[in-house]
């Protein structure tokens, strides 16, 4: 199947509220993420996160919705306060073996789950949230969340796949290609082995449950022509 053909498939499966893998790259994380729009999720969605995932479970939000929400890269944080807490300053992951900046902001529960970590609270958590990035305000987002949480939220870069190309970016912008809210749920895949699950085998779950599979180059070759459409 062509790159185009693939994005296509890829767009009609997020419009239908299905999980999509991403693989990032052979020479980045080598990693392939369960991603499924935030709008869509529900306690099934978190279940499958968790089990056939294995990794965190996060949010990965537009930059524009973290400006709506005034939500800091974590890292940028840290060294605000750091003449406060100068171990925060001597903590921020400058030293990335497959990046140049980490994209965490803060945790977050909404304020009508219960621990926040049972795939009822987490499901709302994202789901709400993705609601409010459309039609809330600053106002509703304090009122209805609170912080630190559950569910880590990841910035994109304002420059999404020219300034960075990690899952949080290709989810984001395949998400604006479907015209879909800009959060997506997403969870790194674990093998067996305890490590990053392989590409291949990656791409075989993907075969045995319907999914699709796709790879950050055809992603970025999509956008650039979604983009000058």
């Amino acid at each position: 199947m062509n790159t185009e053909n693939k994005l296509k498939l890829v767009i009609e499966e997020l419009k239908k509220g299905n999980f999509i893998l991403i693989h990032d790259g052979d020479n980045r994380e080598d990693e392939t993420d369960l991603i499924i729009p935030a709008q869509f999720v529900d306690k099934d969605s978190i279940k499958v996160m968790r089990k056939d995932g294995g990794g965190l479970i996060v949010m990965m939000i537009a930059n524009e919705v973290a400006e709506k929400f005034n939500l800091p890269y974590l890292s940028e944080l840290y060294q605000d306060i750091s003449n406060a807490y100068p171990v925060l300053g001597k903590l921020i992951p400058d030293d990335l073996p497959y990046d140049s900046k980490s994209a965490f902001s803060i945790s977050v529960n909404h304020r009508k789950t219960f621990t926040g970590i049972s795939d009822i609270d987490r499901s709302l958590t994202i789901r709400r949230f993705a609601e409010l990035a459309e039609e809330g305000s600053i106002e509703d987002f304090i009122r209805e969340y609170r912080s630190p949480g559950h569910v880590p939220i990841c910035v994109a870069r304002k420059g999404l796949l020219d300034e960075r190309k990690g899952h949080t970016e290709m989810a984001v912008t395949l998400l604006k290609m479907a015209n879909l809210s800009p959060v997506a749920a997403g969870c790194e895949m674990i093998g067996e082995d305890g490590r990053s699950l392989k590409k291949e085998d990656a791409k075989r779950y993907a075969e045995e449950h319907g999914l699709v599979f796709i790879e950050g180059y055809e992603i970025e070759e999509g956008a650039i022509e979604w983009l000058e459409c």
